[in-house]
């Protein structure tokens, strides 16, 4: 599938923004994956990349996260369960489904919910750039999208 629009916009003006806070990262170093719903989660995170990583339920973001290099678990399994860490995708669905019009979400069910009902987009960057470039792409990547379950109910406005 081709990468849709608006991700590879994301791409280009990230690098910009990249740019212009003293980080030079070449387009041509950042990779956009997409996968439509259903999706698979990925195996593994790269060797030697850290990323940035999407749920989209149709044209809504819901999460958006990020994974540095020793952190790969975050990025393959643990948005799938709610009770592998203390914020997850799942767990937040299972507190806000009714926020995005879906019910009957259970500790069981979740993770099969988010397999089939969501896309996934990973931006994934090299990791000799270092954690304040991952940083700045999740912010920039968050501030572009816009997701539901993102922080604290207190922090958005």
């Amino acid at each position: 599938m081709n990468l849709p629009e608006q991700y590879s916009e994301i791409k280009i003006a990230f690098a910009q923004a990249a740019d212009l806070a003293g980080i030079s990262i070449p387009l041509s170093e950042i990779e956009v994956k997409f996968d439509v719903a259903p999706h698979v989660p990925p195996p593994s995170l790269p060797a030697g990349k850290m990323a940035v990583y999407v749920f989209m339920f149709g044209e809504r973001c819901l999460k958006v996260g990020k994974a540095g290099p020793k952190s790969a678990a975050r990025f393959c399994s643990q948005h799938y369960e709610a009770n592998r860490a203390p914020s997850t995708l799942a767990r937040s669905l299972l507190k806000g489904q009714a926020d995005i019009g879906v019910s009957g979400l259970d500790d069981e069910n979740v993770g099969k919910w988010i397999r089939d009902n969501t896309s996934r987009v990973n931006f994934l960057i090299p990791s000799i750039h270092g954690m304040f470039a991952l940083s700045l792409l999740e912010a920039f990547v968050q501030c572009r999208l816009k997701p539901k379950f993102e922080g604290f109910a207190g922090q958005l406005a």
